[in-house]
């Protein structure tokens, strides 16, 4: 089983420098996992015994299409109805302990490596019955419908269930986990776990409409963002604004995996 990396919190010393590996530009921005931190954590309404650290929001010169949270949850902690916009979806992927998640009445335990898509307007209710903290990735965009198509269903599976799809040509090298099928209409988010082996590359500059939100669960890599080489590892985040071209090398020695966030299967709105 891969280890996914969970932030601590906590702070630095007094003693240490003042040195980090945070960029923001209007092209990309890297928050590396040094500042998730203590003193930079929220409250989130509806939560109890819980804070998050919000990687990603919808603000001028960042991301456009979406939210990206860390949410820790002590034990006895929980929300009864998490989403508060019935127009919004979700993606939670559990990195530590164990969630137990109810879905539309249903209870689902969610270990390290579990993932559920929460459909727009999906009931369900969050808590932390064990001893140890639960720490996931909840990502959360407004569902686009499109007439015609029906919009689709929340559904709850784990990482270990899905085998990696190898990339054209790559033998491997580079392979993606799809959480649910790229031709469904219905999807109109991809949150799938991208892995490279060491060495592995994606080996041109890709530049698309796509905007993307990439939390680095395992192993390091050497990121190309627009113009510059920046190098990262597990429990980094990485935002990149579409058309950002982008390239990465894995750096081993172990495999290079992230959480990927991708909006897709949209006609370009041109009028309000």
């Amino acid at each position: 089983m891969s280890d996914y990396f969970t932030p601590d919190g906590g702070l630095p010393g007094q003693r240490e420098l003042l040195s980090d590996r945070a960029i923001v530009t209007t092209a990309y921005t890297v928050i590396p996992k040094g500042v998730l931190r203590d003193i930079v954590t929220s409250r989130l309404p509806g939560f109890t015994d819980a804070r998050a650290w919000i990687l990603a929001r919808p603000i001028a010169g960042f991301a456009t299409t979406f939210s990206q949270l860390i949410v820790e949850l002590a034990p006895g902690g929980g929300a009864d109805r998490p989403e508060a916009e019935p127009g919004v979806e979700g993606v939670v992927f559990v990195t530590a302990g164990a969630l137990a998640l109810t879905l539309e009445g249903r209870p689902h335990r969610l270990e390290p490596g579990g993932y559920a898509y929460l459909a727009a307007g999906a009931s369900w209710s969050i808590a932390n019955d064990a001893d140890e903290r639960v720490s996931f990735q909840w990502i959360r965009k407004a569902y686009e419908p499109v007439e015609g198509v029906d919009a689709p269903a929340s559904f709850v599976t784990r990482d270990q269930d899905v085998a990696p799809q190898p990339m054209p040509g790559t033998d491997g090298a580079w392979a993606t986990s799809r959480f649910v099928d790229p031709d469904d209409l219905a999807h109109d988010m991809h949150v799938n776990i991208v892995t490279f082996r060491p060495g592995g590359s994606i080996p041109f500059a890709e530049t698309h409409v796509m905007e993307h939100g990439l939390f680095v669960l395992e192993g390091k890599g050497v990121y190309r963002l627009n113009d510059d080489w920046v190098e990262v590892e597990a429990g980094d985040f990485m935002w990149l604004r579409a058309f950002c071209p982008q390239a990465c090398y894995a750096g081993g020695p172990g495999p290079f995996r992230y959480l990927l966030y991708k909006d897709v299967n949209r006609q370009v709105r041109l009028t309000a």
